[in-house]
C-alpha cells in the first residue's frame, strides 16, 4: 500500500512539474502603463464662453495661495499705460515666487478718476490692458475681478493700483 501511495505522489510531482513547465513555456508578458490621474485645475466659472472675466473660482482644497498686495503705477500716462505698466510689475511678482498669470484667480481693481475724462475711471483703458495678460490664447485663464473707482491713490498721480491672488498645486 505504502508503495501505491509513493508512486501517486511521484506521478502528481511529475504532472506539476510538467504542467508548471508547459505554463512557463506559454506565459506572455504583458506591460500595461498606467498613468496617475491629472491634479484637479482651479474650476474657472463664465457667464458666457467669451466673458472677460470670471464670475468666480472654485480653488482646489490643499492649493497653495498667493496674495499679493496692491501696486500702483509710477508711470506718467493715461489708464491704459498704467494698468499695462502694473501688469508687468504683478507678472514679476508673481514669477519671483514661482507663479504665472495663468495662477491668478482674483483680481482687484482701483481706478482713480482720469481729468481727461470728466473725472470718471477708465474702465475701456484698463480692459484693453487687462486683456493683453488675462485671456490670450497662450494664456486662457481670465480671474474673478472687481473695478471700483476710488477717490486717489497713495502715490500721487498713480491713476490704476491693482491686486492679485493667485492659487497653485502645493509642491
Amino acid at each position: 500500500m505504502k508503495r501505491i501511495a509513493i508512486a501517486a505522489v511521484a506521478i502528481a510531482a511529475l504532472t506539476f512539474v510538467g504542467s508548471a513547465e508547459a505554463a512557463v513555456k506559454h506565459t506572455k508578458t504583458v506591460t500595461k502603463t498606467v498613468t496617475a490621474p491629472a491634479p484637479p485645475k482651479p474650476n474657472f466659472i463664465y457667464a458666457k464662453p467669451d466673458a472677460f472675466i470670471a464670475t468666480g473660482v472654485v480653488v482646489p482644497a490643499g492649493w497653495e495661495t498667493f496674495y499679493v498686495s496692491g501696486i500702483p503705477s509710477n508711470v506718467v500716462g493715461g489708464t491704459e499705460a498704467q494698468a499695462a505698466d502694473v501688469l508687468a510689475k504683478l507678472g514679476d511678482v508673481l514669477k519671483a515666487q514661482g507663479y504665472g498669470y495663468g495662477d491668478v484667480v482674483n483680481a482687484k481693481v482701483y481706478l482713480v478718476g482720469d481729468s481727461s475724462k470728466d473725472g470718471k475711471m477708465d474702465f475701456a483703458g484698463m480692459n484693453s490692458a487687462f486683456k493683453k495678460v488675462f485671456g490670450p490664447a497662450d494664456q486662457p485663464n481670465r480671474p474673478s475681478r472687481v473695478t471700483v473707482q476710488v477717490a486717489g491713490l497713495a502715490l500721487p498721480g498713480a491713476l490704476v493700483e491693482i491686486e492679485l491672488t493667485a492659487a497653485k498645486p502645493p509642491k
